[in-house]
């Protein structure tokens, strides 16, 4: 029993050995939710060959996957990333890219992502967002954020607007497809009873056939819909 016992501990240690001694193989990158690869696995193979040189022929024993998640992470295109060695040696990247919501166009050029941060725009791929306009901090999106992510959890919001616009006094205003009027919110403040009252607007309007009469419809007052007649 001692002299068995033994020899599987041997065994085991020398195949420990072996495999950490293993060099890793070519990284296989796995792209987590939607298909838009605003990010490729070119372009993700690249980030770990300048964080850790050439993976493909380092030693298994040697590989800090931290370091590796974590320059992963700091691309500005990935949410989260996994990074795993298989049992064969394979060095494996689960990425997970951000969501954009809006996109900001105005004396720069960016995406607001699901969670409100900072997205630079991709080469590979344009996701089809409203357009956010006019005065826009990059460190101050939350009220351009609070509309944008309501606009795409909203489906008529969804179908119907195209752009949001901020002012220089921080007051909101949508522009709806197909209309010629601009929607003032004001703030984000009560925007849920806004928004329905836009919809009965919108339907009653449709239906009275007199949605081209208006230039501004101000929803700002909560319990009011006022309309600017051309």
């Amino acid at each position: 029993m001692v002299l068995l016992l033994g020899l599987i501990s041997f065994l085991f240690a020398f195949a420990s050995g072996r495999n950490a001694k293993r060099n890793v193989g070519t990284p296989k990158i796995n792209f987590l939710g939607e298909n838009n690869l605003f990010i490729t696995s070119d372009n993700v193979s690249k980030l770990l060959i300048q964080n850790y040189g050439s993976v493909s022929n380092i030693a298994k024993e040697t590989l800090d996957l931290n370091v590796l998640e974590n320059a992963l992470k700091s691309n500005a295109m990935i949410k989260n990333a996994e990074v795993y060695l298989s049992v064969n040696g394979t060095l494996n990247a689960d990425v997970e890219q951000k969501t954009p919501i809006a996109r900001v166009n105005t004396t720069a050029s960016y995406y607001i992502d699901a969670d409100g941060q900072y997205m630079p725009l991709s080469s590979n791929f344009s996701a089809r967002v409203p357009l956010v306009t006019g005065y826009v901090e990059k460190n101050n999106l939350k009220s351009v954020y609070k509309v944008a992510q309501k606009v795409i959890n909203d489906d008529f919001l969804k179908t119907h607007v195209f752009e949001i616009h901020q002012d220089q006094n921080r007051k909101l205003y949508l522009k709806l497809r197909q209309c010629s009027f601009m929607v003032k919110l004001g703030d984000v403040s009560f925007i849920d009873k806004k928004v329905n009252n836009l919809k009965a607007f919108y339907k009653k309007s449709s239906k009275e056939k007199t949605l081209n009469q208006y230039s501004v419809v101000n929803l700002q007052f909560e319990n009011q819909v006022i309309c600017t007649k051309i």
